[in-house]
């Protein structure tokens, strides 16, 4: 069963109805990386510029949410054409918000309990473990949960440790553009991994408005 009628027959009805483009798989690729850098990129912001202020005022944990929130507001309006046809926004708004917010309650749980790379890479797999499942689950594509999970864990796995080495690597001459870097680095990974998760989730649709 399909959540927010993001079912193949349902994105066909409305897209066939308003003559949708359908975009293909670079364009998702493209609008995922490049859409979710300027995301990311907003999104570590308040760890790069506020996070002492904040560690004071929220504690640690309260940090990581207000760059959630950050992430939430922002990636609807960027990447809401990844899905297919009219009433794009409000059902990404939907559907990103609850996966999104199981990804970051499981990053933020890894990273509190394990820290270093070990909690990194708890965080990044329960995470995208958690946002696959729920992305098959409305599109009613759960054929697609293996090469869905292993686009958004190792797309967004490559782009974080990437983006650690840019961090580390600029913190002691660059201390906010190398936080900052970590952000575009993340964001092209899991940018990436949403593009190719969210076109491999409408592949039945695509093939009904194709006529198959």
């Amino acid at each position: 069963m399909s959540w927010f009628q993001l079912d193949p027959q349902s994105i066909a009805k409305r897209a066939r109805a308003a003559d949708s483009p359908v975009p293909s798989l670079g364009a998702s690729l493209m609008r995922g990386s490049i859409g979710f850098t300027v995301v990311s990129v907003a999104g570590f912001v308040p760890w790069a510029v506020f996070g002492k202020w904040l560690r004071m005022q929220v504690g640690e944990a309260g940090m990581y949410a207000v760059c959630a929130v950050v992430f939430l507001a922002l990636t609807a309006p960027l990447l809401h054409r990844l899905i297919i046809g009219p009433g794009s926004m409000s059902r990404f708004y939907k559907l990103f918000g609850l996966s999104f917010t199981a990804y970051s309650v499981a990053w933020i749980a890894g990273w509190m309990m394990l820290h270093g790379h070990a909690g990194s890479i708890a965080g990044l797999l329960t995470g995208t473990m958690l946002m696959a499942f729920m992305l098959v689950a409305a599109f009613d594509a759960l054929r697609s949960v293996v090469k869905v999970f292993l686009a958004l864990f190792l797309l967004n796995t490559i782009g974080y440790f990437v983006g650690g080495l840019s961090e580390a690597a600029l913190i002691k001459d660059h201390p906010l553009a190398a936080k900052l870097s970590w952000g575009v680095f993340y964001g092209i990974g899991l940018g990436a991994g949403l593009g190719l998760a969210f076109h491999f989730c409408q592949a039945r649709a695509r093939k009904l408005l194709a006529g198959g």
